[in-house]
């Protein structure tokens, strides 16, 4: 066994209230026992290293360093001293729970797969500005799921086509539009003119609907540029920039939380990339901690996946994250663990991907009323085209929330009704 990696096992050890502790799921290396591969964990995340030191007398490395004080099966649950972190500081944290640790030859495979965050840690973060309720006071809808779009295809239109189609999913009955999350500023649709081009097709239906729309423009890019563009759109009288979170960094995330503090704008935030992190059930991290991650930053609304769309997940991953990012309280279930948000309110969880009308009820049967269900392909691929398609997501909605069959509401809904002729209904 490599030098000093039992002085971080202590199974004896009661976590304090201000310990930050992580649960990972964990496969020793060839010829590496579990105490050891858990020791190395420990060690590496916190004080160690593979050899014993001259620079810091043992008590003081044990006092401070990471504690294993569980191990049940292939998890292991670690604490650690808040004194470890620096407050406020995202990537800093991740260098220590999520850095060198997943190449160490000790470990075979290794997955973060939660995190419990002690007050001081939470509380150097702001959270969402705007959360579940700030959102739908905007929106003046207080009951129902949130309705919207992505415009598609995801590249390709000009920016006078992309304010078109967004007008035309509007004035079909949806809440939002939404740019894709690789759509910036390419040169056939520049960032600046698509925003003026939407934002005045935003307020054109609102006008002509009676009801309160919002238009997520993606702001991601380099972080001078970004906080630019979040800028622009709040000189043109826009409430809401998007970002996606994980291709920005953390550390661009936290800029452009604090930006919104003088702004004012809801921040829409996409996963693009998380799969290369979650997706491995043994490796990585999980797309729970990734959520809680973006809470604490402050992204007032958070993608999680659908379970019943095109992206991987399932019901009860997703059902978790819901929870945990839309609660105040969380409870300990299986691997995961219980969490007082305190201060930090509630993220508005966002289902995307491969929907259309035919999946509102089993989402809503899934996940609750608050969610925000977004189609894209699902909207503009109905074959009477994107107003015909958002008429479609409304109609389902409405049925669902009047407990009427989606069949039955379609007899007398003809956008609805082919909607389901075209993709069907899901069924959970």
């Amino acid at each position: 066994m490599k030098s000093g990696y039992l002085r971080y096992i202590n199974f004896s050890y009661k976590p304090t209230k201000d310990d930050l502790i992580c649960v990972f799921k964990f496969k020793p290396g060839k010829g590496v026992s579990k105490k050891e591969a858990a020791g190395a964990i420990a060690s590496e995340s916190s004080t160690g290293t593979w050899t014993k030191l001259t620079t810091i007398t043992e008590k003081r490395q044990t006092k401070i360093g990471a504690k294993v004080f569980e191990i049940k099966g292939n998890y292991v649950k670690i604490a650690y001293p808040s004194i470890l972190f620096e407050p406020g500081n995202m990537p800093q944290i991740l260098s220590s729970i999520a850095g060198n640790v997943f190449g160490m030859k000790e470990i075979e495979t290794l997955r973060l797969v939660d995190v419990k965050w002690p007050e001081k840690i939470k509380n150097s973060f702001k959270g969402p500005q705007f959360g579940v309720n700030g959102v739908r006071k905007l929106l003046r809808v207080k009951k129902r799921p949130l309705c919207g779009t992505i415009v598609k295809p995801k590249l390709g239109l000009t920016s006078k086509q992309h304010a078109r189609v967004a007008y035309e999913s509007w004035v079909g009955g949806l809440d939002i539009v939404k740019d894709d999350e690789n759509l910036t500023s390419q040169s056939f649709n520049k960032f600046k003119k698509r925003a003026e081009e939407t934002i005045k097709m935003k307020w054109k239906a609102e006008k002509e609907t009676g009801e309160k729309k919002v238009y997520m423009c993606n702001v991601t890019a380099e972080t001078k540029e970004m906080l630019k563009r979040a800028r622009f759109l709040k000189e043109l009288g826009n409430e809401y920039a998007m970002v996606d979170i994980l291709t920005v960094g953390f550390s661009g995330l936290q800029t452009l939380r604090d930006e919104m503090d003088d702004l004012k704008l809801v921040l829409h935030g996409h996963r693009a990339m998380h799969a290369a992190l979650t997706r491995n059930k043994e490796h990585g991290i999980s797309m729970l901690v990734l959520a809680e991650i973006a809470r604490l930053i402050g992204v007032d609304q958070l993608h999680i996946g659908t379970a019943v769309g095109k992206m991987h997940g399932s019901k009860r991953e997703i059902i978790s994250i819901v929870e945990d990012i839309e609660n105040k309280f969380v409870t300990k279930k299986g691997h995961r663990l219980s969490e007082d948000w305190g201060k930090i309110k509630p993220v508005f969880a966002v289902c995307s991907g491969g929907l259309y009308p035919g999946t509102v009820p089993a989402l809503v049967k899934m996940f609750g009323k608050d969610i925000i269900i977004q189609a894209g392909g699902g909207v503009h691929g109905h074959p009477l085209g994107t107003r015909a398609g958002a008429k479609a997501m409304r109609q389902a909605i409405e049925a669902t929330m009047n407990n009427i069959s989606l069949n039955d509401y379609a007899k007398t809904h003809k956008e609805l009704n082919i909607a389901i002729k075209k993709w069907g209904v899901v069924h959970v």
